[in-house]
């Protein structure tokens, strides 16, 4: 049990890095919570931290390094994340002006499902190959062959939980009063940045390599 501790606390070393790293998962819940409010961006970080278990999961089967040694499908994943993001970047720098309901301080748009705001995020980080190859980098310099699959699907829940809960303190922080007045001035330019930062992620993924 002590050597699992250590594997885990030698993986959240690392993976605390990864988490507070700006990426288009930051990007995205951030443009969830001034655009949708709270709520959409809750059940965003749910998303991305569900994916993150996904990544991990097949990792852990063996077929991570499938994908990793095959260019086809680095290569087909690769390019539908790209045009995902790229695709969620053209929608943000067309959304124009967003405004607040002067009644409860809300932004004033269409309610989004709780099922598109979950997919919004599983989608942005399922579909990018890149954590493929960062979990079996980390996984195979950490962590021992000898440790029971359970184990390390339960460091794996652990790294879900934590990039969660950072997530969901930025969407608390998104959508306080302050920053929802700020958005309410600046939403065109937010809009513009978020679409723009969105699409040098597709481009920058798009250019990406396997090895």
């Amino acid at each position: 049990m002590h050597a699992y501790l250590l594997e885990l606390a030698s993986l959240m070393a690392v993976f605390s890095f990864a988490i507070v790293a700006p990426g288009a998962d930051t990007a995205m819940v951030m443009r969830q919570a001034m655009v949708h409010g709270r709520r959409a961006a809750i059940l965003t970080s749910v998303g991305i931290g569900t994916s993150l278990m996904f990544h991990v999961t097949y990792t852990i089967l063996g077929l991570g390094l499938i994908i990793s040694q095959s260019l086809l499908l680095f290569a087909i994943i690769k390019w539908v994340g790209a045009a995902y993001l790229i695709y969620m970047g053209v929608m943000a720098l067309r959304a124009g002006k967003t405004d607040l309901d002067p009644a409860t301080g809300e932004v004033e748009a269409p309610r989004q499902s709780a099922f598109r705001a979950f997919g919004l995020g599983f989608l942005a980080n399922a579909l990018n190959p890149k954590p493929v190859l960062f979990f079996l980098s980390i996984f195979s310099a950490l962590v021992s062959a000898s440790t029971p699959g359970t184990v390390k699907f339960g460091y794996g829940l652990v790294m879900a939980t934590c990039l969660i809960a950072w997530f969901v303190g930025v969407s608390f922080f998104m959508t306080t009063p302050r920053m929802r007045s700020v958005f309410a001035r600046m939403s065109k330019w937010i809009n513009r940045a978020s679409g723009l930062v969105f699409i040098a992620f597709g481009l920058k993924l798009a250019a990406a390599r396997a090895n």
